[in-house]
């Protein structure tokens, strides 16, 4: 977990660095180890970055993170999951690296690409490049909204942070309850997004990227849309061969998840998901799995321990 935030001026007034290093500095429970910021050539777009070390611990791998002429610049908060696969396609075709780290296959695959590389990410991120060239930002969020990204824009600037209380560090962004936002929570325990409970905040969706740039022109599209075939469309399976897929998909997508620099662990909830995903990770570590069990003492339906 680690900590993104910046903003883009609309109106050619400067990011105010003071608002960066604050909402930055917020977020430091989501990225102790280190800290780093930018500020764009004419002061128009700005990042804030709080990291903790996964992939790369060197200083090779902090961020923002920049190609070889600072030109394109990335925060992320994740993990790619498929970036040694890209990372060859990249290096086979002339890109340098200088860092071990997935992130740093985000900022060559854009030079290539654009904003469309990101549909060719696989894993759990949130996302922000600058490119100074087309002084734009591109924000993006992984398919399944693991990784959180809000917003807030009005008519000179956009704002974003990976958590709502980066924002009341920013001089400049009103901190105000939605009374219409409020049923919601009764309703169902949280706000549906792309709502928040603050006016003005939205949540970017999942699968969802936006481009914004300092003339305020921003748009927003769908990178990856869930789709369901027609039911007449799917070809009956086997009982056997239906058990034998999904083991295969489900080993695979742990083994995926097994790339570290530091010790892993897993959380055991008492249910099915987290033991096959324990089993699984213990047929393919070399040492037994570290296991975390949460409970809430008073509260038995909330309290899994036993």
């Amino acid at each position: 977990m680690c900590g993104i935030c910046g903003e883009v001026t609309f109106d050619g007034a400067p990011v105010r660095e003071d608002d960066l290093v604050a909402m930055r500095d917020r977020l430091v429970h989501r990225g102790p180890d280190s800290f780093g910021a930018y500020l764009s050539r004419r002061g128009t777009g700005g990042l804030g970055f709080r990291r903790l070390k996964i992939i790369d611990l060197s200083p090779n791998a902090s961020q923002p993170l920049a190609n070889e002429d600072g030109t394109v610049q990335v925060v992320f908060n994740g993990e790619i999951y498929n970036y040694k696969t890209l990372r060859e396609g990249l290096v086979a075709r002339g890109h340098r690296f200088r860092s071990q780290s997935d992130t740093e296959v985000i900022v060559h695959l854009y030079e290539e690409k654009g904003a469309d590389c990101i549909a060719d990410l696989e894993g759990m991120f949130a996302i922000a490049i600058w490119d100074e060239q087309a002084e734009r930002m591109t924000l993006a969020r992984d398919r399944a909204g693991k990784k959180p990204l809000f917003y807030y824009r009005d008519h000179r600037m956009l704002a974003f942070a990976s958590e709502i209380k980066a924002f009341f560090d920013h001089h400049a962004i009103p901190i105000e309850p939605d009374p219409e936002a409020v049923p919601y929570y009764f309703i169902y325990g949280y706000v549906p997004l792309p709502a928040t409970i603050y006016k003005g905040i939205r949540q970017l969706e999942p699968g969802t990227l936006m481009t914004v740039d300092i003339a305020g022109r921003c748009a927003t599209r769908r990178y990856w849309q869930l789709r369901y075939p027609e039911a007449g469309a799917v070809r009956p399976i086997a009982r056997k061969d239906a058990v034998a897929g999904v083991r295969e998909r489900l080993t695979r997508a742990v083994e995926r998840r097994l790339m570290s620099d530091v010790p892993l662990g897993a959380f055991l909830s008492g249910g099915l998901d987290s033991t096959i995903v324990v089993g699984l990770m213990s047929r393919m570590m070399s040492a037994p799995v570290r296991t975390f069990s949460i409970g809430f003492e008073g509260d038995p339906a909330y309290d899994e321990t036993a």
